[in-house]
């Protein structure tokens, strides 16, 4: 090849490494050929390294990975992404980027997302997920929400029956200016006479610095008042700017950190786009060691102030699986019922059972006031006074 070198250069329209690069781009094409043929997913997953390496090395956009390209004096930025179709080729155009963001695609994890029709004796298993406490705050499925309460140790769980396109406050912080809100969607028909809601949009803001992440279905969208940077969840990426972090792992999850003391994780959940009733939908995962201040409130953020609970009178209830019992909390004395949840994590598509005490009509009488309460104007508000 340096012979061909020294012959290019010669050429107007060459540059040193040229035959190299040639090769390398013509070997990337026939891989990617290749690839699409692979009889089995170890060859797969070895032909997609092969790609990967080369295109990290000869910095190519193939449709399995991307390339930011910096000016000289840093102040402009390009992100060419991979092409949406492998059919269109090697490389595509990109988006013009500024501010202080850095962005850093990877390959795609080595794991494999079995389609909708899987028998269901198989698990589907997404990639691992990032470093979260065993036990957290979740809110999923439509929307079921498990409260941790660790100096308890014990798992409470309740629904929120609400309306779709009604914004629910989970965390509002004004002492540190982090809010996280969720707006919820709705099925597309009822089932047996009930319309099911689920979160569709997620929103994560940092007041002080003045960016919201917006995480939806479609996309992920990180904006400071002046840019709007937006990523599909067809790729891997790492993003950071102001001291919010954004992890995405491909068709998976997201995570959003603040000042490395605040931490939310959200769950992507696809569905078979025919499906009759069945829509695409948004988990979330708050650890209870998030650094909040006093002042934090919400659905999810007043219980990093643990209420005393006392259950007790456990006997067993009409349904023989599910016991009752009475819990005092709050200078309140309810009705609960010991039942289950899912935490889906590990496994996206039959999740893991967290045991938990029941609590009826929305909440009433766990959490502060009424859930109508919680409702808001728009995904960036904060809470007011509950």
């Amino acid at each position: 090849m340096t012979e061909l070198d020294m012959e290019l250069a010669k050429q107007q329209h060459s540059f040193t490494g040229f035959a190299k690069q040639m090769w390398a781009y013509l070997t990337v094409k026939q891989l990617i050929r290749e690839r699409s043929l692979a009889a089995t997913v170890g060859i797969k997953r070895r032909i997609t390294k092969q790609i990967t390496d080369l295109a990290l090395q000869h910095s190519f956009v193939t449709p399995l990975t991307a390339l930011l390209v910096e000016s000289e004096d840093g102040t402009e930025r390009l992100l060419a992404d991979s092409p949406r179709d492998p059919r269109q080729g090697c490389c595509t155009g990109g988006q013009a980027l500024s501010g202080p963001v850095k962005v850093v695609y990877t390959s795609p994890p080595s794991w494999i997302q079995l389609s909708t029709s899987t028998p269901s004796t198989q698990h589907q298993r997404g990639p691992e997920v990032e470093a979260l406490p065993p036990k957290v705050n979740i809110v999923d499925n439509d929307p079921h929400f498990i409260i941790h309460l660790p100096g308890s140790n014990m798992d409470i769980c309740f629904n929120i029956i609400s309306k779709p396109g009604h914004i629910l406050s989970l965390v509002s912080d004004t002492g540190t200016g982090v809010v996280v809100n969720g707006q919820l969607i709705s099925s597309k028909q009822p089932r047996k006479s009930k319309l099911s809601t689920y979160f569709g949009i997620i929103s994560v803001y940092y007041q002080p610095e003045g960016v919201s992440v917006t995480v939806s279905t479609d996309q992920i969208t990180m904006t400071d008042g002046r840019n709007s940077h937006s990523f599909t969840w067809a790729a891997t990426a790492e993003i950071t700017q102001d001291g919010v972090k954004i992890s995405i792992v491909k068709n998976s999850h997201v995570s959003v950190t603040i000042n490395n003391s605040i931490q939310v994780m959200v769950l992507l959940h696809r569905v078979w786009k025919k499906h009759p009733v069945n829509v695409d939908f948004l988990g979330i995962y708050i650890p209870n060691d998030n650094q909040y201040s006093p002042l934090v409130h919400g659905l999810i953020g007043q219980f990093s102030r643990e209420p005393e609970v006392s259950v007790y009178d456990i006997h067993e209830g009409p349904d023989p699986l599910k016991e009752e019992a009475t819990m005092e909390v709050k200078g309140n004395t309810l009705l609960v019922t010991r039942g289950w949840q899912k935490d889906y994590r590990d496994d996206k598509k039959r999740g893991s059972n967290i045991y938990c005490w029941f609590i009826h009509n929305s909440a009433k009488g766990f959490i502060d006031g009424h859930y109508t309460d919680y409702i808001l104007p728009d995904l960036n508000s904060f809470l007011q006074t509950v």
